[in-house]
């Protein structure tokens, strides 16, 4: 029996309607978006996905293979909630290299990083990855908070208390005056 598109497509605005009820909406009141609220709303990520995938209906699955659908699901999470989102801008150069942003909000202030372990040895080494975007974004001037959303389906991160006490801080430099605040988001 096919799915009833109209239906499917009312229950997922009614769903995005709740996220916006939970977690404020900048058009719908002057509430602001925060990093505290992205990463509220990124705690939610796996209650998204497993609401998708245990509907009712045969509707869509959320197949999460790579990091681009990773990117795709949480785009769709959260830009019905913040409306400058912009998803991936190739063209912003810092210190002579272009750096391709998963995800903006200036409003915000911040950068959201995607990534994906796809092996154990992508696992062991993500916290170099980490560093080195950490040193591309410490230049950037719309981003104060960079925000780690790192989806490890297999557990394939060795040590993910030690990986959080390496990334996730407040890092200040000297040269610019610029702060720099991590957080790391792990899921499932």
């Amino acid at each position: 029996m096919g799915t009833n598109w109209p239906e499917e497509q009312a229950r997922i605005c009614e769903n995005f309607t709740k996220l916006r009820v939970k977690y404020g909406s900048p058009s719908a009141n002057t509430q602001t978006v925060t990093a505290a609220g992205i990463v509220a709303a990124l705690n939610q990520f796996q209650e998204c996905v497993r609401y998708l995938n245990t509907r009712r209906s045969s509707g869509a699955i959320l197949n999460l293979e790579n990091e681009a659908d990773v990117q795709d699901a949480i785009y769709l999470m959260l830009r019905p909630w913040i409306q400058d989102l912009v998803a991936e801008n190739p063209a912003d150069r810092i210190a002579n290299r272009f750096t391709i942003k998963d995800f903006l909000s200036r409003q915000a202030r911040s950068v959201i990083e995607v990534k994906y372990i796809r092996d154990a040895s992508h696992g062991r080494g993500i916290s170099r990855e980490m560093h080195d975007d950490i040193e591309n974004y410490r230049h950037h001037g719309h981003c104060d908070n960079l925000i780690f959303f790192v989806y490890d389906p297999n557990s394939l991160i060795p040590d993910q208390q030690k990986l959080r006490e390496q990334i996730e801080e407040e890092r200040f430099y000297k040269q610019s005056g610029r702060t720099l605040k991590c957080i790391l988001i792990v899921k499932p």
